[in-house]
């Protein structure tokens, strides 16, 4: 079967929601985990306390949560991190055969233990968390040697507006979705859309 490309962006709570779906309906060799920047260099950081954020939180992100099972908390980190170095790591621990258990624990360590994953110390300790080297890790990201690579992936998702997105081939599923629509979806190659982080809402 063709490879399910997920995008997707750590520092979106719809995206770690969407996740667990995902993964009851397709094996862990089934995906491919795309990188997305919803707050690349230069945009306007994002600020936790914000109403719009905390609205968001309360009746969208919260409710979903506990719908689906899952334990969140909104990060204490003002403002929110940049994920640039973080997703420059996926792109080592990926290439180390480590790049699925690397996202789930970057994901787990900002929404569900709130550390702040735009630090070069704190992914370091993810990666070895992750089973990578430590070391060697840090200084990938110290001196961008994955710069390049990540930049390439961006390229790859100039045409997605709004995250969690799963592609196959030309078919598109947009937003948290439930394990049998994703299953669904790999056999119809549908477009739906639903709970996502678009540009200018996360």
């Amino acid at each position: 079967m063709e490879k399910i490309k997920v995008y997707s962006d750590f520092v979106c709570p719809f995206c770690f929601l969407g996740k667990k779906p995902i993964e009851e309906a397709l094996k862990a060799d089934e995906v491919e985990w795309m990188p997305f920047e919803l707050r690349p260099e230069g945009a306007e950081p994002l600020d936790p306390n914000a109403p719009y954020i905390q609205n968001g939180w309360k009746y969208g992100v919260q409710p979903m949560a506990e719908k689906l099972g899952i334990s969140m908390i909104l990060p204490d980190i003002h403002p929110h991190p940049r994920t640039t170095l973080a997703h420059e790591g996926y792109q080592y621990a990926k290439e180390h055969g480590k790049g699925n258990e690397y996202v789930q624990n970057v994901f787990v360590s900002f929404w569900q233990k709130g550390l702040n994953i735009g630090d070069i110390e704190v992914l370091s300790s993810i990666a070895q968390e992750t089973g990578l080297e430590k070391e060697a890790f840090e200084e990938a990201l110290r001196t961008r040697k994955y710069k390049e690579a990540h930049i390439k992936a961006l390229q790859a998702a100039s045409h997605i507006t709004a995250v969690p997105t799963m592609e196959m081939g030309s078919a598109v599923l947009q937003g948290v979705q439930s394990a049998e629509r994703v299953q669904s979806f790999i056999k119809q190659q549908s477009v739906t859309e639903g709970s996502a982080c678009s540009i200018d809402e996360c």
